[in-house]
């Protein structure tokens, strides 16, 4: 069975820092990492805006959420601790997803830097847009040195969302994005090709999180 991805993107700037992290670090991913069939739970923080966090889940597979074990922690079972720091910070992004490519690929311990790209295709460009990721693009950037995985995930078609796929791309430092051998990578005639088709993107360089001693 192809694995699954939970993805959540906050940001909390309208909430103090250490309130935030406290969450996330002695209740929230704790909690996860208890149920069955979760995977490496990490924390990053975007390179660009301090206060943006993204956090990412590795799943057994999507059945993992359906489970009587999440569904005890989630949704409205939240903790109330869970339920002030969610509605006080902002949801960026929310992604529930299946492995497409390569489909049982792990993340990879003790990355410094993560790369998520999330977004939708035009109907009319999407067989391009997944030949081009799984034949042109994933492979590409795999290649780049400093890069550690490359996988993408896609929502069902019966799961909600407002994002229908989502790449991530574990790596030595967020300043591989910054070597020629990736922007070698990405900038080819079938990525120009492809490009005017992606709709609502949304795009996160991130560092691996360190909680402050």
């Amino acid at each position: 069975m192809a694995k699954g991805l939970l993805l959540a993107v906050f940001n909390f700037s309208n909430l103090a820092a250490d309130e935030f992290h406290d969450w996330y670090d002695l209740e929230h991913v704790p909690e996860r990492q208890a149920v069955p069939g979760f995977g490496l739970c990490e924390r990053w923080i975007s390179e660009d805006e301090p206060n943006v966090s993204v956090a990412t889940y590795d799943l057994d597979s999507l059945d993992v959420l359906r489970g009587d074990a999440y569904k005890s922690i989630a949704y409205d079972n939240l903790s109330v601790w869970s339920k002030r720091v969610t509605t006080t910070c902002d949801l960026l992004l929310r992604f529930e997803g299946t492995q497409m490519t390569p489909g049982d690929g792990a993340a990879p311990a003790g990355a410094g830097g993560l790369l998520v790209n999330a977004m939708n295709v035009a109907a009319e460009g999407e067989d391009d847009f997944n030949a081009w990721y799984d034949e042109e693009h994933l492979p590409a950037l795999l290649a780049v040195p400093g890069t550690l995985a490359a996988r993408r995930y896609r929502t069902g078609q019966d799961e909600s969302g407002t994002h229908r796929y989502v790449a991530v791309y574990h790596l030595t430092a967020p300043e591989v994005t910054q070597s020629d051998a990736w922007a070698a990578a990405v900038d080819t005639p079938w990525s120009a090709k492809v490009r005017p088709h992606f709709q609502d993107r949304i795009r996160i360089l991130a560092r691996c999180y360190t909680r402050a001693s």
